[in-house]
């Protein structure tokens, strides 16, 4: 067999398995939606859910989603960019700073479950802040926190040497140079990262069953007093995300409409992740057409 024959057949084969990949995708993709779309409505997403009587919705687990991932950002964001800063720039190359990368590659390869009887045993129990959304938060930390750490570091790797020699020669400290020469070139990369890790804590579910919790009070909308145990704004209440109430529902949801309510509920999911999936690629090329001046 020659070279061009060997060549043909490898890149046949590659394309043929990436088709299959994308059509697998595309069709398990449009089935969730072909399922759920149709039940999806303004009462199915602003109202609660339904135990034994059909017509419930999704509306709590709706907001604890994402008041969940306002969370979890809020601690993520500045531990991980402030490590990965520390890990490019100030860190020196030697059995300390590979230890932590190697921990840092092995907490973003824990299985969910994992994390979440960590969090269950450490968090929930050992530190006594029970099932709530910040004891959730704090245990999509560890998912988030090695992802925002490599993704900050490779994003400040990637600024051009040039580009912090001239800087330093000016005059301008390392701390100066760092914040307003290199973080602005490095922020498309470092927001799309944070917006793909957002997708990520949207959809995650086991982590939180130990830890968020797989129930929720009746929460009163109209009492926004963070300190309340029904106020919507109180972080250390039980809350069941949207993932998790799809797992309930499948799992034993006794409403006649269960099914029509779990495809519904996959689908705003679905929608969701995309939307952040989508907004990251969009968000990371203005910044980039931004920074740079290009168009």
């Amino acid at each position: 067999m020659n070279a061009k024959l060997a060549d043909r057949i490898a890149t046949g084969v590659i394309i043929a398995v990436s088709a299959f990949i994308v059509l697998l995708l595309a069709g398990l993709l449009a089935y969730i939606l072909f399922r759920g779309v149709g039940h999806i409505s303004f009462h199915f997403l602003t109202s609660a859910p339904q135990t034994i009587k059909a017509g419930g919705g999704i509306g709590p687990q709706l907001f604890n989603s994402i008041f969940l991932l306002v969370l979890t950002l809020i601690i993520t964001i500045p531990l991980g960019i402030g490590a990965g800063i520390y890990m490019s720039e100030y860190a020196r190359p030697g059995k300390v700073t590979d230890t932590i990368r190697l921990v840092v590659e092995v907490l973003s390869s824990f299985p969910s479950i994992v994390v979440g009887l960590f969090g269950l045993l450490v968090i929930v129990q050992l530190f006594g802040l029970g099932f709530s959304l910040f004891s959730g938060a704090l245990a999509l930390t560890v998912f988030n926190l090695p992802l925002m750490v490599r993704i900050t570091e490779q994003s400040f790797r990637g600024v051009a040497r040039e580009q912090k020699e001239a800087s330093l020669a000016l005059g301008l400290s390392r701390w100066k140079t760092i914040t307003s020469v290199m973080l602005p070139i490095a922020m498309p990369t470092i927001v799309t990262g944070t917006v793909l890790a957002s997708g990520r804590v949207f959809g995650e579910a086991a982590a939180l069953l130990f830890t968020a919790g797989m129930s929720s009070p009746r929460l009163d909308f109209t009492n926004w007093n963070p300190l309340s145990p029904f106020s919507p704004l109180n972080p250390f209440r039980p809350a069941e995300t949207l993932a998790v109430h799809i797992w309930k529902i499948n799992s034993e949801g006794l409403a006649p409409d269960a099914g029509q309510i779990a495809a519904g509920a996959s689908a705003v999911l679905l929608i969701m992740v995309l939307l952040f999936n989508f907004s990251a690629r969009w968000i990371g090329r203005a910044l980039h057409r931004k920074f740079t001046a290009t168009k």
